[in-house]
């Protein structure tokens, strides 16, 4: 198995660049949606946060400290999903649209939490702990 040695090889990351992406143009091809300011800022925020954790986790070198940051990520996909229903809710996204950006997150914290499984049972310590003993 190659080395990954950035974190833009992930996976994972490129999912959740994706899916950060896909809110994004949802809330902006929506005139009410993108009206609503305080809901609007805080889905953005909390669809890139997904994909912020797991670089930072990444670039921390260490298998605990990527495990917590990749559970704040998760933790964020969960928060999506919450939005998406109150932006349903408020009538800004159908029923199809809310669906289709839940099952995306779902499936992304499905991955994130199946990682941190692999990390978990993983031998690997993480970069900065080559040398020590």
């Amino acid at each position: 198995m190659a080395t990954i040695t950035k974190f833009e090889d992930l996976e994972i990351w490129r999912d959740a660049r994706k899916f950060a992406q896909n809110i994004f143009e949802t809330y902006s091809n929506s005139i009410p949606f993108s009206r609503d300011f305080k809901l609007k800022e805080q889905i953005n925020r909390s669809s890139g946060s997904i994909m912020d954790n797991i670089a930072e986790g990444f670039e921390r070198n260490g298998r605990n400290e990527f495990i917590q940051f990749l559970s704040i990520a998760k933790g964020s996909a969960g928060e999506v999903k919450s939005q998406l229903y109150r932006a349903f809710d408020r009538e800004y996204i159908t029923q199809e649209t809310l669906d289709n950006l839940y099952m995306e997150a779902d499936e992304l914290g499905r991955k994130i939490g199946g990682f941190i499984k692999y990390l978990a049972q993983s031998e690997v310590r993480g970069s900065k702990f080559k040398d020590r003993l």
